[in-house]
């Protein structure tokens, strides 16, 4: 068993310098690639972090103002509607206006043409009556009127 203590005593000697190389290439590593490399991807997150943060603000700011678009687009449609209904509103007020113009323009020619054809009627009445009051004093005149003469009446 003292020789396989030796030896491995001696393999355990012959493993430090092995050991303290890889000591050695361990710090370097750790100093030269892996710091430099952690620092490196943290900088790579911090900076996907921060754009994707970016974006998500940039998306919200898109929509805010995509949602304020649409509420002035609203409210213009609005507008416009209110103004067409107006001038709607003003052009049948105007139309109404206009009717009962023109209807009571119609009826005061009615009325004059009534009473047109009312005086016309009384004059036409009157006439009638002068005429048929002469004819009546002509008819009784001519009846009565005393025969001259035979030759008169038979034609000889």
């Amino acid at each position: 068993m003292d020789q396989t203590l030796r030896q491995l005593g001696e393999l355990l000697l012959g493993a430090v310098p092995t050991v303290i190389l890889l000591a050695t290439l361990y710090i370097f590593y750790t100093f030269l690639v892996h710091r430099p490399l952690t620092a490196v991807l943290a900088e790579r997150r911090r900076r996907t972090q921060g754009a994707m943060e970016k974006a998500r603000a940039d998306i919200a700011a898109a929509e805010a103002r995509t949602a304020d678009y649409e509420q002035r687009l609203r409210e213009a449609r609005q507008k416009v509607f209110k103004n067409q209904e107006a001038r709607r509103q003003q052009a049948t007020q105007s139309r109404t206006q206009t009717v009962n113009e023109a209807r009571t323009r119609a009826q005061e020619q009615v009325k004059l043409a009534r009473a047109g054809m009312e005086e016309d009627k009384q004059q036409a009445m009157s006439k009638l009556q002068s005429d048929a009051a002469r004819l009546a004093t002509d008819i009784v005149r001519t009846v009565l009127r005393p025969m001259a003469s035979p030759s008169q009446v038979g034609g000889q």
